[in-house]
């Protein structure tokens, strides 16, 4: 057997990587993790985690607002951005301690620089030196998109939000998906004026019609704009160094920060891949079999570097499957089905399952089952803002194939939720459930 430095040397420190990473060094690889940036992490970095305390920030401005309707005596709140941007930093930074500190305790050697794949088992560091391992595991994840129009590099990406210098007044956001309109949310909340420019006709693609629909409505009534099928054609920067933002069939808009929210693109250039014989498809992104193997044996991907679902959960497993079944000894592939997702826009959304026109494709007869209220919290608080949740069912068998809300806490609801969709539960089990009163949930069980 050749002898290599390494059992297996990982390229990148995100939330895939360093699960892979540590599992299999407690199987008793020797481990070491290559991060060029910081550990942890698109999710952990400049993702998820620090996009979900400022959606809880955002939060307060209509708390406090609603805190009144229930006896609070609270005083006009001003909104500091410079104070929730650095406590956001220094609880990224805590993270990544704490992701480092974890590959530690775990025997899994952090080198951080930049890694470059010369073979199947060999590696190249941006010091100079090489090193060889026995598998080498492709962790980089995914990068934003930047369109190729003139005027582009004025813009900033989700990348740059969490360093914004000041609360920008005006802020035009790049796309339609799930960043574009949690971002949107946020610095709505924190009085910033927001537009919203699709190059389509509608946001959210993938979520149910009718959740994503209703969230379009409710984001137009606290004052975001939309601007649809409009693609930009240039962005100039005006001497007062604010932006004038031409699209399309509409008006220029002028901003003093333009967020890109396009899309992420695999970040598999420049690491050798190609080189190495790796297999890229017509988006940069690895091309994988059902064990995370590429084309060449020896080198293994997962997470939003194989563009297969981008999500951090998902990477997550992705990771684990990889290192028990190579090093474990305990192969296992993960299962893609009914994965639940959320987005954290105000309010946020979340679904599981298939959609109604999924379901009406794939199964052609179906029941539809929903619930349109107003949350109690909203009524007393005076806000006319509706919850919609909606089961969908296969007419024939009587099972749940998918679950999709708006409203309050709707992600948390959700995962619980899930478990029944994952594991076939029929609308009677539902309904054969008790339900808990008062409560926004308890709408699950008593749908008609």
């Amino acid at each position: 057997m050749p002898s290599y430095d390494y059992d297996l040397f990982t390229i990148g420190a995100g939330s895939g990587g360093v699960r892979a990473s540590r599992v299999a060094s407690a199987h008793g690889a020797k481990v070491a993790v290559a991060e060029e940036y910081r550990v942890g992490g698109t999710c952990v970095i400049r993702g998820c985690v620090p996009k979900k305390l400022l959606v809880y920030g955002a939060h307060f401005a209509e708390d406090l607002k609603d805190a009144r309707r229930f006896g609070w005596n609270v005083p006009d709140c001003s909104f500091d951005w410079s104070v929730l941007r650095d406590n956001v930093l220094a609880d990224v930074d805590r993270l990544e301690k704490a992701y480092t500190e974890t590959l530690g305790n775990h025997k899994v050697e952090v080198i951080r620089e930049r890694a470059v794949v010369k073979g199947p088992h060999e590696i190249a560091l941006a010091s100079g030196r090489t090193v060889t391992a026995g598998k080498i595991l492709i962790a980089t994840g995914a990068w934003p998109l930047i369109p190729d129009v003139p005027g582009a590099e004025h813009g900033i990406t989700s990348n740059e939000v969490f360093h914004l210098p000041e609360l920008p007044k005006r802020v035009v956001i790049a796309g339609g998906g799930y960043i574009a309109n949690e971002f949107a949310g946020i610095f709505n909340e924190f009085g910033s004026k927001v537009t919203i420019v699709n190059r389509s006709d509608a946001i959210l693609r993938g979520y149910d019609e009718q959740i994503r629909d209703r969230l379009l409505q409710i984001s137009m009534i606290k004052g975001i704009e939309f601007r649809f099928n409009a693609p930009f054609e240039k962005i100039e920067k005006l001497e007062d160094g604010s932006l004038r933002i031409f699209m399309q069939g509409c008006d220029p808009i002028e901003a003093d920060c333009l967020i890109f929210a396009t899309g992420r693109r695999p970040k598999s250039d420049g690491i050798g891949l190609e080189e190495a014989g790796v297999a890229l498809n017509e988006k940069g992104a690895v091309v994988v079999d059902e064990d995370n193997r590429t084309s060449v044996d020896s080198i293994y991907a997962v997470g939003d570097v194989t563009d297969r679902v981008q999500l951090t959960p998902v990477a997550i497993r992705e990771g684990q499957a990889f290192a028990d079944t190579v090093f474990g000894g305990k192969p296992h592939r993960v299962d893609y089905g009914c994965i639940p997702s959320a987005v954290f826009s105000h309010p946020p959304l979340a679904g599981v399952g298939m959609t109604e026109g999924q379901a009406r494709n794939k199964l052609g007869s179906i029941k539809v089952y929903q619930s349109d209220f107003r949350p109690m919290k909203n009524v007393l608080a005076g806000r006319n803002e509706r919850s919609l949740y909606k089961m969908i069912v296969d007419a024939a068998s009587d099972r749940v194939v998918g679950l999709h809300m708006i409203g309050p806490d709707a992600p948390e609801i959700l995962q619980a939720a899930a478990v029944a969709v994952k594991a076939g539960l029929t609308k009677q089990a539902f309904d054969d459930t008790v339900a808990l009163h008062p409560s926004m949930a308890e709408e699950l069980v008593l749908l008609k």
